[in-house]
């Protein structure tokens, strides 16, 4: 039986990361961004009544796709997710209650580290996978020397600072998922720019596997 806390075998790793939408624009944007490819999407807490778009996603693409929320940083966020079906918690740090939880809910979690005692940390906690974040800041250098010291078949995700044209560096570092924000979507894009950019970067990812 397949484990429900294991990071799925998406087809692509790439995550759409949707801060600030709203509920308005939940079943346009999640639509345009199913239909090119992508298979996970975030909506962080800090968005604009992000319950309401999140469970406005899960009940419209739930069943096929990866929902759930960023920036969730306490037990009780956990919880309110959970109980809408949401699938997906995704977090900028690392809090092993919080990761916990998650687990226990049946929740896929990738929580933010950027040392290794963060990453080791989140995984004793249950992890599915490894935010790295800010990429940027640790680069595709610095990626692969962390997992040159973590277990074998690791979920490392990046985010923050991750372009197309730096994709590949990442991915040769071991890096498997990527986190876009502002590259698929900025608050008050129309569904049409949504496409377009989902298009673009899902291009730009199957380049950088092949490549």
């Amino acid at each position: 039986m397949t484990d429900p806390t294991r990071w799925p075998d998406l087809n692509r790793g790439l995550v759409a990361i949707l801060r600030g939408i709203t509920p308005a624009d939940a079943d346009a944007v999640s639509d345009v961004l199913i239909e090119e490819g992508f298979e996970a999407l975030e909506v962080p807490l800090n968005s604009p009544d992000p319950l309401a778009t999140i469970g406005a996603m899960v009940r419209r693409h739930g069943h096929h796709a990866l929902i759930g929320g960023g920036t969730m940083l306490t037990t009780g966020q956990v919880e309110q997710v959970a109980d809408l079906g949401g699938r997906l918690m995704v977090s900028p740090n690392m809090r092993p209650a919080v990761i916990a939880l998650a687990v226990a809910r049946g929740m896929v979690t990738m929580p933010g580290v950027l040392t290794p005692t963060e990453a080791f940390d989140a995984l004793d906690a249950g992890a599915a996978g490894l935010k790295i974040f800010p990429a940027s800041l640790m680069g595709a250098g610095g990626i692969a020397a962390l997992m040159a010291v973590l277990p074998k078949g690791t979920v490392v995700g990046a985010v923050g600072g991750v372009t197309p044209e730096n994709m590949g560096d990442y991915i040769r570092a071991g890096v498997t998922t990527f986190g876009m924000g502002t590259a698929v979507y900025r608050p008050g894009d129309s569904a049409g720019q949504v496409r377009a950019k989902a298009r673009a970067l899902v291009a730009a990812y199957d380049r950088a596997m092949a490549g």
